[in-house]
């Protein structure tokens, strides 16, 4: 296994991440912005206010897209720290692979469940006095989701000490951390919110749908590029005694 530094690892991974940022927010602009005007004209009628929003709407969605390129680069450089320290135990025999792999858990630990769970809702949706009792339910389901995956892992490796086959490893692996996170989805609270009537179900079902593809753009891209920045460009020649 060719040595990395933090340093370099955190230099690829910052790097991906922005990449991921940029597709992340392309995909806000072209897919989730426009359910988030047909959910604003819903709100606008039903409102009997006449105040003018703080800001803009085109301001609102450049803001959108910079804080998805900023949170993309926070995530990625988390991620960078812990690929860096759990390197050596990720299956793979490559770095392209091992990146790859750890995109992918990432997805499902920080995206994907938690939208399955507590699936994002459009402007119009949501109690804002049921706030922070959403924002706990999401981030211990994450925190619970993570557990799983670190367990899953764990006896991965306990069974690397016995005469397993990989398959029979991995295998074992997925299981735990399938059964895991269909328990977490059975368990976890339920979201407070309920869905306003004057929303259409389309409208909803299309945002939700828009935000996961949002999300998974953004891991997409930085799988594909933190594991082909850390893949050397340059093969060394071998020749034959």
């Amino acid at each position: 296994m060719t040595p990395l530094t933090l340093g370099a690892v955190l230099r690829r991974a910052a790097l991906a991440g922005l990449f991921a940022g940029v597709a992340a927010a392309l995909a806000a602009l072209l897919v989730v912005e426009p359910r988030i005007d047909d959910a604003l004209a819903i709100e606008a009628a039903r409102s009997t206010s006449d105040e003018e929003p703080l800001f803009s709407r085109a301001t609102q969605v450049f803001g959108g897209m910079v804080a998805a390129a900023a949170v993309a680069v926070c995530l990625a450089l988390v991620v960078g720290v812990v690929f860096a320290r759990v390197r050596h135990r990720l299956p793979g025999t490559t770095d392209f692979g091992r990146a790859a792999l750890l995109a992918f858990l990432a997805f499902t630990t920080v995206a994907l469940l938690p939208a399955l769970k507590y699936p994002a809702n459009p402007p119009g949706v949501g109690d804002p006095d049921t706030v922070t009792e959403r924002t706990v339910q999401y981030f211990t389901l994450i925190a619970a989701a993570i557990a799983v995956t670190w367990l899953a892992f764990l006896v991965h490796d306990r069974l690397a000490a016995r005469p397993w086959p990989p398959a029979y490893r991995a295998a074992a692996g997925v299981a735990v951390g399938a059964v895991g996170y269909t328990a977490l989805l059975m368990t976890w609270p339920s979201t407070p919110d309920g869905v306003p009537a004057d929303i259409p179900a389309a409208l909803l079902w299309d945002f939700r749908l828009a935000s996961v593809a949002e999300l998974a753009a953004l891991w997409t891209v930085f799988g594909l590029s933190f594991g082909l920045l850390l893949t050397p460009r340059r093969v060394r020649a071998t020749t034959a005694a």
